[in-house]
């Protein structure tokens, strides 16, 4: 673009095209290019504050069952799901708190101020161990206000939806999305480096702080926390368009970007959708936390891994499935352009809903029982007398002497005795088609929901949505912690797979409703919303 004269800013209007900047489309609206540039780089900013609160969560999720069960030995299964559901129980609580607070007053100051919670939270994390009893309950603490920090995402969303166009939206969503699933690649990954540290790793006495494969993670994350916060200070700037791309000024703060009064806000969200689509968000994060938190233990049962190799192993398959996430995301961009959001939506949940039925329990081979319990004759009360073992599950549980760990299904666990395996070939088709399934539902449902509500603030609409998710995180683990342990896989998948045509039947319902504020008010035409 030629260069404008002298003390005036160069225009950007619909037609031209600036390939040197991501984001610009074709638009009927005058935008200074110093506005332009500016407000993409604050969505940049944002897209990392997605990125390093899915970190934040995904970076010990693999290790937080070993590291529990390491510095508290009264821990059981069911208190892992509620130590996994507490950070979505402060990030419930915080969503709609940081939603009202991003709507009055400038973003900036919830981004800042949850972003040195989750700092602050990660080294306390670091600190779990050192406390002479209940040791569980500071890591339940620790793990609820990293979720309270990371309640930043209903800012981050309402932000990006309020300083895009509406033919912008879908790709702003599907980068928040695929910067979210980059992190929770990353956060494996690094816990996975992190192993070759070991559990014991190294001391440093003078603060009391043990550096291991447990706590060096968080540490990280605490650090790139403080990167996150100076960047916010640095580049971060207030932005607003409307659904036509024309700059307005900010309804929650006047700064120093000046626009004209939105006069497109006029008009009722569909509340009937608004509530469809939270229903919908609901499922699709409760069945992606149910397969987060059964990975560890489902693979330790089933496949006789120790703690370590079922961090390992895991932190490696989930990797892969998140860089399949982003190629998911990268291409719904341009996908949805042709066949519109509903249709993607509805397809990724069949996905879903195939992948959680292949991971049923098909054959006739039982797991491996785990050996110590059956060593030291003490086969819980739970387990009818009546109970015959069979002969294979008896060879299995003998073990090398230099075994530390007792591998295998707990029989403490009834259903391990009468409940075929599942087989890694299925848990492996299962990770790719779930890893398939829910990038499209994530950026769809969040698509969708921000052209419902339109140009109107969507700070608070946002914050409850990232609180129906939250939910969804704390029920999610409860589930499974409870219905896996007490029942087995088979009840925990099929009832999974019951909750998502369910979801089906209800996008069936409201497929009609599913347009944007816009276009159901006639100020636009979108062709396959």
């Amino acid at each position: 673009m030629a260069a404008a004269a002298e003390g005036q800013e160069p225009l950007l209007r619909a037609g031209e095209e600036e390939e040197e900047d991501e984001g610009q489309e074709s638009r009927d609206v005058v935008e200074t290019q110093e506005h332009y540039k500016s407000r993409w780089r604050s969505i940049w900013i944002m897209y990392l504050t997605m990125f390093l609160s899915s970190v934040g969560f995904s970076i010990v999720i693999m290790s937080v069952w070993p590291y529990l069960q390491k510095i508290d030995p009264t821990a059981d299964g069911s208190f892992l799901g509620w130590v996994i559901a507490s950070y979505s129980i402060g990030q419930m609580i915080a969503s709609p708190l940081f939603g009202v607070w991003s709507n009055y007053r400038p973003r900036r100051e919830p981004l800042v101020v949850s972003t040195a919670i989750s700092v602050a939270a990660n080294c306390l994390y670091a600190y779990v161990h050192v406390p002479p009893s209940h040791n569980k309950y500071y890591m339940l603490t620790a793990r609820a206000l990293v979720g309270f920090g990371a309640g930043n995402v209903a800012v981050v969303r309402s932000y990006i939806a309020g300083a895009t166009s509406l033919t912008e939206r879908t790709s702003a969503m599907a980068n928040t999305s695929a910067c979210q699933a980059i992190g929770f690649i990353l956060g494996p990954v690094f816990q996975t480096c992190f192993t070759l540290i070991g559990e014991e790793g190294v001391t440093w006495k003078l603060i009391d702080l043990q550096l291991n494969m447990y706590t060096t993670p968080v540490l990280f994350g605490a650090l790139l926390g403080i990167i996150n916060i100076i960047l916010i200070f640095a580049v971060f700037r207030e932005h607003r368009v409307d659904d036509m791309g024309r700059q307005c000024s900010s309804i929650n703060f006047e700064g120093e970007e000046g626009g004209v009064p939105d006069q497109d806000a006029e008009g009722n969200v569909d509340h009937i959708a608004v509530v469809a689509m939270n229903f919908l968000f609901f499922v699709i994060l409760f069945v992606f936390a149910v397969f987060e938190t059964i990975a560890t233990p489902l693979t330790m049962d089933m496949y006789s891994w120790t703690r370590e190799k079922a961090v390992f192993y895991n932190g490696i398959i989930l990797s892969v499935i998140g860089v399949e996430s982003v190629t998911v995301f990268m291409v719904v961009k341009m996908l949805s352009k042709r066949t519109g959001e509903r249709a993607i939506l509805h397809a990724g949940l069949l996905i879903v809903l195939i992948g959680f039925f292949i991971l049923l329990p098909w054959g006739k081979k039982l797991p491996n029982i785990q050996w110590q319990e059956i060593k030291n004759n003490s086969i819980p009360r739970t387990v009818s007398s009546e109970m015959v073992i069979p002969f294979w599950s008896l060879q299995a549980m003998q073990l090398p002497s230099n075994h530390s760990e007792p591998v295998g299904c707990p029989v403490t666990q009834s259903w391990c005795l009468n409940t075929p395996m599942i087989y890694l070939a299925q848990y492996i088709s299962s990770d790719i088609l779930i890893g398939l399934g829910y990038p499209v539902c994530n950026v769809m449902s969040y698509t969708l929901y921000s052209k419902l509500l339109g140009p109107k603030p969507q700070g608070v609409y946002m914050g409850w949505l990232t609180a129906s998710g939250s939910g969804a995180r704390i029920l999610g683990p409860v589930f499974v912690s409870q219905i896996y342990t007490h029942l087995g896989p088979r009840w925990a998948f099929s009832l999974i797979c019951g909750v998502v045509i369910i979801s089906l039947l209800v996008l069936e319902i409201v497929y009609k409703r599913l347009i944007a504020f816009s276009v159901r008010y006639g100020r636009m035409q979108e062709e396959n919303c």
